[in-house]
Order: structure tokens, then sequence, then C-alpha cells
């Protein structure tokens, strides 16, 4: 969250800073320090028996005191040290005057352990406690969270390391566990209500007039096509940081979280993004990674030089520091705030703060359009760039060139030239789109979305718009499976897999991009059985009535459960009918992600999926129970993002 800084402030910070201020000036306000630097690491406990105390506490977040709900006392709650192979009890008791909740979230554990209230177990009630026991089956880095109400983002939530049996494949002489969040003065209760009035109720980043003379963002014709969707290409991220700070190990941008090294040192640095709702950038300017885990399972290491952290997922990366200061980032994907923290040789130093980059904006490709986001007034917008009317007639001559159509002068895309329109789209040598055969083209023709005022086609046909191009954003041919209700707004009718590009915001970096096809596991899958079946599952929702679910269902509609036999292996598609991402998340099981490498496939507990995008993955369901399924930011599951898959025997079980 961005705070001006008063003089005393600032004559504070200048006590204590020390060499840090040399280059303070160049800062944002909400990046200048007023200390040296906070060297204090996780409070950890560990053992075979472990005693976690819930309560209220008071927060200081750069120097501001917030409400929070933490565990022994302390936000983050305390790093939860474990070896694999061993059993853990771990006693929890809420001091709340409300149930909690503690999930442990990636561990394998028996369902009645899992900690999702009304699924798993009931509930931990106010002045009891719970004893969770279980065997720990795993290595790797998680984390654990409340799943009742808005408790997490209130606070409660702390990482997990556990150690291998064995020798570890990963050498490394020292280690930092890095916990990324997003914290509200705000209650949740009262956020989830102002977005339910109105979904950009936190959006202070619109395109301006100002921004328009400027050359920045969309230019005109685009902006009066969006306008005339009724969509706001610049809402890709709920909360932003107008109520949120930014931490990192519970410490904001001006508290400066330092984590020491020994120059030449390989230290481990283990990334949770335990946010409410917020996808982070992260980065170490001047200082390569060298990813070697995702989601507490080994790859195959790959050096990058950012990556983003979808919310719920986690990364071990390498670095080996010099002997200088080094700022990590943990950059908000909206580019609305960041968090802050220092790697440093010695207490007390620090480095320049890169300032916020440009936000980005959302395109036709996010809202499922396909490969017809690099036509005319579809491709993303760079954050500078003016209107090129050469640029403008290519694009218009391409897509005449594809379609038929003729551009006339003055217009985006001119009219069809012949009634057949895109009907004709079969995907034979002529036609370079064959991804729109079979669609419904009828159905954009003059008044076939009469009363559909959420469809963001709507406004987009005749001169200035799609000029007559026929292609419905919600027609029922294209998800056969969804309830097409009130809460589905859109449906994707060119869905891409995007797992090979680079995350939104991320696609101009002059650096290197971590993608998910860059992980590749380190050891062989022990599956490796083709899938008996395939599920088709669809992320829905309303952006204007904030709505979302699955497949038009919203787990208190009453949903059904969405039925495994133990030991079947599936192919499950998630297909992102929605304009913002959504961090998947299946519990007790992990899922090997489709992205083209074999046995090596990267398996993963939770994966993002990004706007009109597809993400495939092969599970085998081998852990009986009911499970939480659920997208992992707060409000979209508190809205009805969540379902219950049921994993039961072969015989007498579901279909």
């Amino acid at each position: 969250m961005s705070r001006v800084l008063d003089r005393r402030q600032l004559l504070r910070g200048a006590a204590v800073a020390g060499s840090g201020l040399a280059f303070s000036a160049s800062m944002p306000a909400w990046a200048q320090p007023v200390s040296g630097g906070i060297v204090k690491p996780l409070p950890t406990v560990s053992g075979t028996e472990i005693a976690l105390t819930i309560d209220r506490l008071p927060l200081i977040i750069d120097g501001k005191r917030t409400p929070a709900i933490g565990v022994n006392g302390t936000v983050p709650a305390p790093l939860i040290r474990l070896k694999e192979g061993q059993n853990v009890r771990l006693a929890v008791s809420n001091k709340l005057d409300v149930d909690s909740s503690i999930h442990w979230h990636g561990l394998l554990v028996p369902f009645p352990m899992d900690g999702v209230p009304g699924i798993s177990f009931p509930g931990i009630a106010p002045r009891s406690t719970f004893i969770y026991d279980f065997p720990v089956k795993q290595a790797g880095t998680y984390w654990y969270h409340s799943h009742s109400g808005a408790q997490e983002q209130e606070g409660l939530y702390g990482p997990i390391v556990i150690d291998p049996a064995g020798p570890d494949p990963v050498a490394f002489d020292r280690e930092h566990v890095i916990v990324l969040a997003d914290h509200s003065p705000m209650h949740g209760d009262e956020i989830f209500r102002k977005l339910k009035q109105r979904a950009d109720y936190f959006n202070y980043q619109k395109q301006t007039l100002a921004g328009l003379v400027a050359g920045r963002d969309q230019p005109l014709k685009e902006r009066l096509q969006w306008g005339r969707m009724r969509m706001d290409p610049t809402d890709n991220s709920d909360v932003t940081g107008s109520t949120y700070t930014y931490v990192i190990n519970g410490y904001g941008p001006r508290d400066n979280w330092t984590g020491l090294f020994t120059p030449g040192e390989r230290v481990r640095l283990r990334f949770v993004n335990a946010s409410a709702q917020t996808t982070f950038n992260v980065r170490i300017p001047g200082l390569p990674m060298t990813i070697v885990q995702a989601d507490g399972l080994n790859v195959r290491p790959v050096e990058t030089d950012e990556f983003q952290i979808a919310v719920a997922e986690t990364y071990d990366a390498i670095v080996i520091p010099g002997d200088r200061a080094y700022t990590l980032v943990s950059e908000a994907m909206d580019r609305s705030g960041l968090g802050r923290a220092t790697l440093a040789p010695r207490v007390g130093m620090s480095a320049p703060v890169p300032p916020l980059r440009n936000r980005p904006v959302v395109t036709m490709k996010d809202m499922g359009m396909g490969d017809m986001a690099g036509m005319k007034g579809m491709a993303r917008p760079s954050a500078t760039r003016g209107a090129d009317p050469t640029a403008e007639q290519n694009a218009s001559a391409k897509l005449a060139q594809a379609t038929g159509w003729s551009a006339a002068a003055g217009a985006s895309i001119s009219s069809p030239t012949s009634g057949a329109g895109m009907t004709s789209m079969s995907g034979s040598s002529e036609n370079p789109m064959p991804g729109m055969a079979g669609m419904d083209h009828g159905q954009m023709a003059a008044g076939g979305m009469a009363g559909m005022d959420h469809s963001p086609m709507s406004g987009m046909s005749g001169q200035g718009g799609m000029g007559g191009m026929d292609m419905s954003m919600r027609d029922p041919k294209n998800a056969p499976g969804v309830e097409m209700g009130p809460g589905v707004q859109t449906i994707s009718p060119m869905p891409t897999d995007r797992t090979g590009e680079r995350p939104q915001g991320l696609e101009e970096a002059d650096h290197r991009v971590l993608t998910y096809r860059d992980l590749v596991s380190l050891t062989p899958n022990p599956d490796v059985r083709a899938p008996s079946r395939s599920l088709d599952i669809h992320l829905t929702g309303s952006m204007e009535r904030y709505m979302w679910s699955f497949d038009g269902v919203k787990l208190s509609d009453p949903a059904e459960p969405i039925p495994f036999r133990n030991g079947e292996r599936v192919r499950v598609n998630l297909i992102n009918d929605t304009m913002m991402p959504h961090p998947i998340h299946l519990h007790g099981h992990f899922f090997e992600l489709v992205t083209g490498h074999g046995d090596h496939a990267p398996r993963k507990h939770t994966v993002n999926v990004a706007p009109g995008g597809k993400v495939t993955f092969d599970l085998t369901a081998d852990a009986p129970g009911d499970w939480a399924f659920h997208c992992h930011n707060l409000y979209h599951m508190l809205a009805g993002m969540m379902r219950v898959v049921t994993v039961r025997p072969i015989e007498g079980g579901a279909a």
C-alpha cells in the first residue's frame, strides 16, 4: 500500500538506515527504509508433538498497527519443521470466539485430517482443541492456513519445511523461508461485501484521458470497443494495493526484512505465496535464480531472472550472491504495489528498490479468443504504445485476407463481403483459423444477443467494432456441460494452452521469465498409465455480479460432487472462461501437468489457469475420501468457485 512519509518519519529513517539512505531519494515513498533492516528468522516448531494456539493479536506493518489472527503469537505462524517418514501430532487450540481450522496445504494426509470444515471435519469450535495426527509421507516446502471464512487473509498462515529422509538432491549452504502475503486492516467480510456491490471497487488503475493523450495503454478505438462491451481491461485483480500491504515474512516494504548470507554461498530460498488474492512476480535484480522445486517436489534445475507465483504455489530457488546487498521484490501482478525484502552479507545494508512497472491490460486473447489476439485491436497493448496507422492497416489487411472480409477506410474492421460470414471456416488450407469450426456464428446477428448485457461481444458488431464478426462468447455449444445461468458471463470460444507462454504482464520483460513448460520433474512420475477417461471442467464467473463457479455451479447451489474411482487415471482439462487467472488447488493429491515432458511431467497440487486459457493434467485418484477442489483466490472460493471431489472404491462406488 502506498503511503506518504512525513518529515519526522524521514528524519527517523535517516537515523537508522545508514548506508541504505544514499539512494533512498530515488525510491517511491513506500520503499523508503525506516530501519536498517529487520533480521529476524521465523519462529520454528518441530518434533512429533507440536502445540499451536490460534488467537487474535495486533500486527505492526511499516509502523502501522493493524488487527490480525496469528498462531503462537506470530504472523506468519511458526515454521513447522518435520522429517519425511515421521509421524506428527499437532494439538491446535482455538482461542477465537468463532470456529477455526487449519489445512495442511499440499500434504498427503488422511482426509479426516485435511482440515476443511464441512468436508473433512466439522471445524475447531471456539475455546476447544483438535488433534491432527498423520504420517509425514513426503519432503519439500509446503504451508498451512485456515479454511474458515477470511481468517487466512487476517494472518492465519505459516510455512512447512519437510526434510527428506535421505540425502537432499539440492545442495545448499544456507536457507531462508520467504512467505509472501497480502494484509489489509479491512476485515475480509467487508472486502467481500464491497466486491459484491461493485467488482472493480478496489481498482484505482483505470485507463484515463491523460493516458490516452500520452499514448499509453489502448488507443481510442479499442477503448471504445471495450466500453461498448461494458468491460474494464485493467480489472485483472479483485483486491489491490489500494487496501493491501504486501508483506514478506510479516513485514512491509519499509520494514525491510533482511536475510543474511556469506558471499559465495549457495542460498536456498523457499518461496510460499500465502496471500489471499495476490499473484506475485518475483525477482532479485542482479541475481539469477535457479528453480529446483515447485509445489514441494524437485524439478530439474532451470535458471531464470523472474517467476510468477500464484496464490498457494511454492517455489524453491538457489542463488549464489556476491559481496553486496540485493533487493528481493514480490510485485503484485496488477502493479498496484510490491513486497520488498533484502538479502545482504551484513546487517544494515540495502539495495535500490525498482519502481513499479506498468500494469498489464487484458486483451481479447485473455477473453478466450485464441490466436485471433494477434489481429487488429486485439494484441496486448504496450504501456507506451501510441496509434500506429500503418500497423492498423496491415492488421486489417491480415484479417481481410484470413476471412475474406474487406477493410474499409476509417473502420477497424468492415462488414463481411458476403452473407456467409465466418460460417464456412472449417480448417481447410484456405482457412488459417480452424479453431472456429463448428461455432454458431449466427448469434451475433442483429438482435441475436438481445438482453445479454453482460456478453463481452454485445457491443462489438458494426462499424468500429468487430465488423459483424460472428463470434458468440456465450454460446452453450462451446461448453455443453455448463449450466448457463446468470453466473456465467462468458464462454471462451477459442481457449488455448498457455502453459508455454510468459505469464500475464511479463510478456515484454527484457530478461528470462519462467513458464510452466520450463518445469521438468527430477525423477520419473510414479504413475505413467494412460488416462482411462477425460473430464472437462470450466472455470466460470460473472464479474459484474461477482459470482464464481465451476461449470456454472456454485458449491452452495448445492453442487453434486465430482466423482472418481479409487485408483483410476483421469485426464482433466481446466478451461478458463473468465478474464482473470485462477489458481486451482486439489486437496489430497498431486497431478501431472501435460506439457510435453512425458514421464517427467511436473507434478503439482496447484496450477494457475491463465485468462482465456486451458490447462490439462493427469490425475491418479488414489486417496479415498472427500476432498476440496477450489480456486485459491479467497474471494473467488467464497463466492462459489469450489466443489467436492469424491474418491470411492470401485465396488459400489460413484461412477
